[in-house]
């Protein structure tokens, strides 16, 4: 059976493709598993790329199918309105 794994969260910068610079100290000579979460900014990637991976995204093809409109404009209340 595997160790139990302790997590310990630091903010740190990569220093080039294969070093990351953090901002704790790490124990030396074990093996870790690094799991690297990267911070974005709003700039990283639009709204309508977003939007157009979303709408490509195979796990949405099921709504492509007629048998998923099970609802049309006339069901339901407006929205915003009593």
């Amino acid at each position: 059976m595997d160790a139990p794994l302790r997590a310990i969260e630091t903010h740190g910068r990569v220093v080039d493709a294969r070093h990351i610079e953090t901002d704790a100290d790490l124990p030396v000579g074990r093996q870790v598993r690094v799991v690297v979460l990267l911070m974005t900014t709003e700039d990283d990637i639009s709204e309508s790329e977003w939007l157009a991976a979303a709408a490509n995204d195979p796990a949405f093809a099921f709504l492509a199918d007629a048998a998923e409109d099970i609802y049309s404009l006339q069901d339901g209340k407006p929205f915003g309105r009593s």
